[in-house]
């Protein structure tokens, strides 16, 4: 990155108080950031650390009015940092594009426009893929799936047969959608498996961890509400509902048939039994 303060400011609708023609060549925390690097305070706890820092700038907020080298006010000083890292990402990802030859397509494969498919992705039959989504190596979608468009599947993700996913979705490597809800009925000792014909279905502007694992229902759905945001390493099993922009934090295992609710916030290795219900901006603590 190679941008002026004032590009910066324009960019994070923020204010320059200073020089706004210095040059800043990339991000870092306060304490680690040095020439050339553009760092933040959002804390008030870590305002003496302005006196401190190598930075060349800083974004603040607005109630800082002066500080010994330039800084941008902005009116949330770690959203407009997270602005520009975001901005800085996009600008350094280079995603696959097009469609790799290697790459397996049913038959009545629907692809959007400027899709991107890479090298050994299998796509079965009736699949359908929104448009700008993003498929990166080795991935598999089963049939009659429907994928949203700017959606992102990194690599080597699993999505069985008959799942949607939304739009504006994220889903990180090593994860499976759809795979078997554990149901088994014991008769004379013997575990006999209960077929799983449900689905999975998840909402738009989802976030999906490394390797977590989403069962299809035994009927009807597994549900992953809009926005919500799942961490690494997390089992969510079959029939479970979970509401809009919740946050499920790793390793949290969330059994069969129990209904989460919306702005939920299930914190690192929570266990929840199943066949219950967990009501709207609910905070359930770690390992609880």
């Amino acid at each position: 990155m190679h941008k002026t303060l004032k590009e910066i400011a324009e960019l994070i609708d923020g204010e320059v108080v200073g020089n706004g023609s210095t040059v800043i060549t990339g991000v870092s925390g306060i304490r680690e950031a040095g020439e050339g690097d553009i760092t933040f305070v959002a804390n008030p706890k870590y305002s003496p650390l302005i006196e401190k820092t190598s930075a060349s700038a800083i974004i603040t907020s607005r109630d800082i009015k002066t500080a010994p080298k330039p800084i941008i006010r902005t009116d949330n000083p770690s959203l407009a940092f997270t602005k520009l890292i975001s901005f800085m990402a996009q600008a350094e990802l280079k995603h696959p594009q097009g469609i790799h030859p290697t790459a397996i397509l049913g038959k009545d494969v629907s692809i959007g426009n400027d899709v991107a498919i890479g090298p050994y992705v299998v796509v079965e039959d009736n699949v359908s893929i929104g448009d700008k989504t993003i498929i990166y190596a080795g991935c598999f979608l089963g049939h009659h799936t429907k994928i949203g468009s700017d959606t992102l599947i990194y690599a080597n993700v699993s999505i069985r047969e008959r799942i949607t996913i939304g739009k504006r979705v994220i889903i990180n490597s090593g994860t499976v959608i759809g795979s078997d809800g554990f149901g088994f009925a014991t008769i004379e000792g013997l575990h006999h498996k209960i077929p799983q014909v449900g689905t999975v279905e998840i909402g738009d502007d989802v976030e999906i961890g490394a390797n977590v694992t989403i069962d299809r229902a035994r009927f009807e759905k597994t549900i992953i509400g809009s926005g919500t945001k799942i961490d690494n390493l997390v089992q969510i099993a079959h029939n479970v509902v979970i509401g809009e922009n919740s946050i499920i934090v790793a390793q949290v295992g969330i059994s069969g048939s129990t209904t989460v609710g919306n702005n939920v916030i299930l914190a690192g290795q929570v266990c929840l039994v199943g066949h219950i219900n967990i009501g709207d901006n609910v905070v359930v603590m770690a390992q609880s």
